[in-house]
């Protein structure tokens, strides 16, 4: 576990000042502020900054973290890492938003799951950029498809997309991976489900890129806890 748990306010002025300069909207950005591996202190202080989302990856140190503790109730917990299928009853009690579904049959398990304990999950679909094998998520190809058998599950609510930039020192090409994972947002977004307004792209090292090419989540660790 990570010790730093405390907001470094001059790297939250500059993220917030690059939010205004490089967004084409910034007042539709959300910072997720990354507490995974840091303390549930790390959770209060994006909260006593006005961070409205924490972004966590592991089903058991949420638990850790929250099992003692009342999490601020206007802000949301977001799953940012892989979610197990035997995992799933816990996921849909910790968070908020899952922004890793990866595939449909993930998917069609959740939604049994929030139909067994009444809820609507609100998810994310995940999707590899870069076709690397390294990364999961849908490909391209199988982002339409997938979106439109997803938005008639009854229990499950598609919100956006999330992509991870690709492993590159060439900002041209971390830029045309986010542009494309942009552009096929708009696509669903216009032509199978009105409700996937957001896309989740940008940590640390890239986040302005991701700004530029319309991100509306970037998932900030390392530049917020130092």
């Amino acid at each position: 576990m990570c010790s730093h748990a405390t907001i470094n306010q001059q790297n939250l002025a500059t993220i917030k000042k690059n939010i205004s300069i490089y967004s084409p909207y910034p007042h539709r950005v959300s910072v997720v502020a990354v507490t995974k591996k840091r303390p549930y202190t790390a959770i209060l202080n994006a909260y006593k900054n006005k961070i409205m989302i924490v972004g966590e990856s592991q089903i058991q140190e949420t638990i850790q973290k929250t099992q003692h503790q009342t999490t601020p109730q206007k802000q949301e917990i977001h799953l940012i890492g892989h979610l197990q299928t035997n995992k799933i009853n816990k996921a849909i009690h910790l968070y908020d938003v899952i922004q890793t579904i990866d595939t449909i049959r993930l998917c069609k398990k959740l939604n049994q799951a929030a139909k067994k304990n009444k809820k609507k999950q609100k998810i994310f679909l995940q999707v590899n950029i870069s076709s690397s094998k390294n990364q999961k998520g849908f490909s391209i190809k199988e982002l339409y498809a997938a979106a439109k058998q997803i938005s008639l599950y009854s229990n499950i609510q598609l919100l956006g997309l999330m992509g991870i930039g690709t492993n590159t020192k060439q900002n041209t090409k971390i830029e045309k991976g986010f542009k494309e994972l942009k552009k096929q947002q708009e696509y669903i977004y216009k032509n199978i489900n009105k409700n996937t307004q957001f896309l989740s792209i940008g940590m640390s090292n890239d986040y302005i890129i991701a700004l530029q090419q319309g991100a509306t989540h970037i998932r900030i660790g390392t530049l917020l806890y130092t």
